[in-house]
């Protein structure tokens, strides 16, 4: 019995669940996902590390509800510059965040190594680029064996 392939088009958005900002003071809350993995193109597994920088407005993140979300595309083809856009679109959506920035680092494929990023203050994103610290941020590259 042959399963049906799943695309980016059956991502469900719906998984994500927010929850009350406990406080209207701002911070920031990092999120590591360290075993995200999706299937390519090629219906091949792919594996990548998500960091999210938020800073939260009205809503913040219900972890568990965001382990479920990235659990689901686990079964989805897609390719890494769609499934980050997709990813970012519906995180923005769900919490409101006064800014977001989503990193994926995705491991060696035939020999290389790719760096996604997005931040929602870009102006390219519709931000006001009122943070700008992003045009300082160095990029780090770490080696995987």
């Amino acid at each position: 019995m042959q399963e049906t392939i799943r695309t980016y088009k059956d991502i469900d958005g719906s998984l994500l669940k927010a929850i009350p900002n406990p406080t209207d003071k701002a911070y920031e809350i990092k999120i590591k996902i360290p075993e995200f993995t999706f299937l390519g193109v090629k219906e091949q597994p792919d594996f990548a590390v998500i960091y999210l920088t938020f800073y939260p407005g009205k809503k913040v993140i219900e972890l568990k509800s965001l382990k479920q979300y990235i659990y689901q595309l686990r079964n989805i083809v897609a390719s890494y510059e769609r499934l980050i856009n997709i990813i970012y679109e519906d995180l923005l959506k769900v919490y409101e965040p006064e800014r977001m920035r989503l990193v994926m680092i995705c491991n060696p494929r035939g020999g290389i190594s790719s760096k996604l990023t997005i931040d929602s203050d870009w102006k390219i994103r519709g931000g006001r680029e009122n943070f700008n610290d992003w045009k300082f941020i160095e990029d780090e590259w770490e080696v995987r064996m």
